[in-house]
């Protein structure tokens, strides 16, 4: 079967593998959606510290269970659709000691640091899996990302009484947006593409923001009546939102980093004493918790899907799509590869 690899800096191709079966406690997966992560991008551009080459890329997943191994309990069904949780931690770290695996210091990405999912059959653990009847495999592949933006509303404690800024309005940064809103804050989304403004209203922000065109802190300012947001979620990865997201935040208030910086920041860290402010990371997800809340918020039917999957692809298409992706990245939030036909 063919799987598509990032094989180095600059480089993807279509190799063939074998079929793998599934292990005791595992099932197998027959995949149907693959989502292109970000990070996929940065590994392709040598930007992604942790990326190993060769892997197969893939790890935003919607596929079907085609075979069950023995030891996997019985509510997982052989045509059951579903998502994955694609993180692997070793179990004896500190983080994973104190119940939070998602930041564990060896964790295994799929894609990233062990095979992806962009090949037409990968197992599983059964834990890992999470069901759905109602979403399509397309619907399902955007679970992940979303999970990602969900962990971070829930690390700065979102709740009904926040004015929330959302720094980027990638996937994950919608993913923050959608659980923001989800929790009754006002929102605020804050990014230099309108298209992707207007996404986020359609999942419900308050305001939207566009750098370029009106000045950011004086925009703020207006809408908080001078206080700042009470939580700024920084999903871009610059070193200028990361400044902004600590300037503009409220006193007391809470800045949760998603995105990875490409340089080093310089802060002036008197902010941080002045305004007693937290300033939280956000590290991909707690399987048990985001992504049932996750499937259950789409299945509600209130995110814009088709609005966010800028293009879908074959798996021969990949290699090229990786380059013009590489080239030009503007006006694209998800990628999808569609692995049905294969």
């Amino acid at each position: 079967m063919k799987a598509l690899f990032l094989t180095e800096i600059g480089k993807t191709e279509v190799r063939e593998i074998n079929k793998p079966s599934p292990k005791a406690g595992e099932v197998l997966l027959e995949v149907g959606y693959v989502g292109f992560c970000g990070g996929d991008l940065n590994g392709f551009k040598g930007l992604f510290p942790l990326q190993e080459y060769p892997n197969i890329l893939g790890h935003e997943v919607g596929a079907t269970i085609v075979e069950i191994g023995t030891e996997v309990p019985d509510h997982l069904e052989l045509g059951t659709r579903v998502t994955l949780y694609p993180y692997l931690s070793c179990g004896t770290c500190i983080a994973c000691r104190k119940g939070r695996p998602n930041a564990c210091k060896t964790n295994k990405t799929m894609g990233v640091r062990r095979p992806g999912a962009m090949t037409r059959y990968v197992t599983a653990p059964w834990e890992d899996v999470f069901p759905s009847q109602k979403l399509s495999l397309r619907e399902l592949a955007l679970a992940e990302p979303l999970t990602v933006g969900f962990h971070a509303a829930s690390r700065g404690k979102v709740g009904s009484e926040d004015r929330v800024a959302v720094m980027g309005c990638g996937i994950v940064g919608l993913g923050a947006v959608a659980s923001a809103v989800n929790r009754g804050a006002e929102v605020i989304a804050i990014d230099l593409d309108d298209s992707k403004l207007e996404i986020a209203k359609k999942i419900g922000v308050a305001y939207t923001i566009n750098p370029t065109k009106e000045n950011l802190h004086d925009r703020l300012q207006e809408i908080t009546q001078g206080d700042g947001p009470d939580v700024i979620i920084e999903a871009v990865g610059s070193p200028v939102t990361y400044r902004s997201a600590v300037e503009e935040v409220a006193f007391l208030g809470r800045v949760v980093c998603i995105g990875y910086a490409k340089a080093p920041v310089e802060f002036n860290t008197s902010l941080f004493v002045q305004k007693e402010i937290e300033i939280l990371g956000s590290r991909n997800c707690v399987g048990k918790a985001d992504f049932p809340e996750v499937i259950q918020y789409l299945e509600s039917g209130k995110f814009p899907v088709d609005e966010v999957i800028s293009k879908t692809i074959s798996i021969e298409e990949g290699p090229k799509t990786m380059e013009e992706w590489a080239k030009n990245p503007q006006g694209i939030i998800k990628i999808m590869l569609n692995l049905e036909d294969q």
